[in-house]
């Protein structure tokens, strides 16, 4: 079964290729729009849809059952033949792995952390990405892989998260620095769990999301190779 992508190229010459993966609400208007603001910023976005195995693709964000099923029933080695396949289309237009880069938000970016453990690519980020003391989908906790990480990976984590404890982001920011390669945490004092949505105005932070964003692609900037 072939993974269908949502992709979005700039209007002039690429800077890169980036993997975008969905919240647990699948590939959302916001998702595509956050493939926009890529392209809008000189990058190729592309985007797969996790779902697609399943009767609903997408979900409403008040109907969190829905996606919780729709959650429940990922694995952790259909996840990665997705993400592959969105990183094969970057490939058919000329990209590296070098010159790609990862990013994720919720379950996306426990994804994009694990595909940065099991993958050297250019770059990777995590929004508010949980399975950092318990595995997720199959996966082992990040804390266990986070010495094992080939990509540069910065994680951007919220204070108020209530899954996400502080503690053990701290422990995640000790144990990522034992890698090889460059990591970093932001943490954010106001930050709650999805405060880069703008869609979802109960938790969406403008400050939070615009200095994550920012960051974001100054961290692919520096690090993907041109």
């Amino acid at each position: 079964m072939s993974t269908p992508l949502t992709t979005l190229e700039p209007t002039g010459p690429a800077r890169g290729g980036v993997v975008v993966i969905q919240e647990a609400f699948g590939v959302t208007d916001h998702i595509v729009d956050v493939c926009r603001r890529f392209a809008d910023a000189g990058w190729v976005a592309t985007a797969p849809h996790l779902f697609h195995r399943q009767d609903k693709q997408v979900h409403d964000y008040s109907d969190m059952d829905s996606a919780m099923a729709s959650i429940g029933a990922l694995k952790a080695d259909e996840i990665d033949a997705d993400v592959d396949a969105a990183f094969s289309e970057l490939a058919e237009r000329s990209f590296e792995p070098t010159q790609s880069a990862i990013v994720g938000f919720c379950m996306g970016g426990t994804v994009a952390f694990h595909t940065a453990v099991r993958r050297p690519l250019g770059a990777s980020a995590t929004f508010y990405g949980g399975g950092i003391g318990k595995g997720r989908f199959g996966y082992p906790t990040m804390l266990s892989g986070a010495d094992a990480l080939q990509t540069p990976w910065h994680g951007f984590f919220g204070d108020l998260d209530k899954g996400i404890p502080v503690d053990e982001v701290e422990q995640l920011r000790t144990a990522a620095a034992t890698s090889p390669v460059s990591t970093e945490i932001t943490r954010y004092a106001q930050g709650e769990h999805g405060f880069h949505c703008n869609d979802r105005p109960a938790v969406y932070n403008a400050e939070a999301s615009a200095d994550a964003w920012a960051k974001t692609l100054e961290w692919f900037d520096t690090h993907v190779a041109r």
